[in-house]
């Protein structure tokens, strides 16, 4: 079975989840992830399922609102999680993309492991922990996640892996990777220079090796699904946010494709 390639939301931004289905569609992804964001469609499954019934494309995933510029959606991280868990069951999405807490957030990061285990198995959805980086400052490493960015020595059931955070965090994602084995859940395709800033590069554009683990997620019969989600914020001419996404699009599906390399 071939492996979905999902549009995130957060591609498009700060276009809207409606533009993210039609641009979705235009360009020929499987499907959508949808970050939770201010954004009212985001948070509505009702309307969520009206633009996958008109779009006809599936919601694949769903990002909870646990970034820094979604801190006043849907209160504490409990029910911000709880809530995108909801959300997902009610859309029919199999995952949810969770951040790892914050240093600050001390109570939540001491039940975070077994409460994500806890939710998903009552839900029946899969909660996905998405590896971080180190922040620094002045040249020097801040401890911004508890109980750490890297999830790979972590009790997570299932985890999602970003390239642009792994450059950052200036670890290899093929290696990461290769370690998880069957706790990788999910993927967000993009890229990063490893500048020591989160850049999500269009995927071949950085220093990760987006394309060998590509074709090692195919050669292994991956069940989850890679979403591009690469930042377009920066986009100049007409139509040029829609070549960036056609472009990761075509590398993900060559690469996908490529059992034998």
């Amino acid at each position: 079975m071939a492996i979905s390639v999902l549009l995130s939301s957060a591609s498009v931004y700060p276009l809207s989840v409606h533009d993210a289905f039609a641009t979705a569609q235009d360009l020929g992804y499987d499907g959508l992830e949808v970050m939770v964001t201010n954004n009212a469609s985001s948070q509505d499954s009702a309307a969520l399922r009206t633009l996958s019934e008109r779009y006809q494309l599936p919601i694949g995933a769903i990002h909870a609102p646990t970034l820094l510029l979604t801190q006043q959606v849907w209160g504490n991280y409990w029910n911000k999680l709880e809530r995108s868990i909801t959300l997902a069951a009610e859309v029919g999405a199999q995952v949810v993309v969770v951040h790892p807490p914050f240093r600050w957030q001390s109570d939540y990061a001491r039940s975070f492991a077994p409460g994500v285990r806890d939710l998903a198995e009552s839900s029946g959805v899969r909660v996905a922990v998405e590896n971080m980086y180190p922040w620094r400052v002045r040249g020097r490493e801040v401890k911004a996640y508890l109980p750490d960015w890297d999830p790979l020595p972590q009790d997570y059931s299932d985890v999602t892996w970003d390239f642009s955070h792994a450059a950052t965090a200036g670890v290899s994602s093929l290696q990461a990777v290769e370690a998880l084995g069957n706790r990788l859940r999910h993927v967000h395709l993009t890229d990063g220079s490893g500048s020591g800033r989160d850049e999500h590069l269009i995927p071949g554009h950085g220093n990760q090796e987006c394309a060998e683990v590509l074709r090692y997620l195919a050669r292994k019969e991956f069940d989850g699904a890679v979403a591009a989600e690469i930042s377009t914020r920066k986009v100049k001419g007409v139509g040029e946010r829609e070549e960036w996404l056609a472009e990761t699009l075509s590398f993900a599906r060559k690469h996908l494709a490529d059992i034998e390399s």
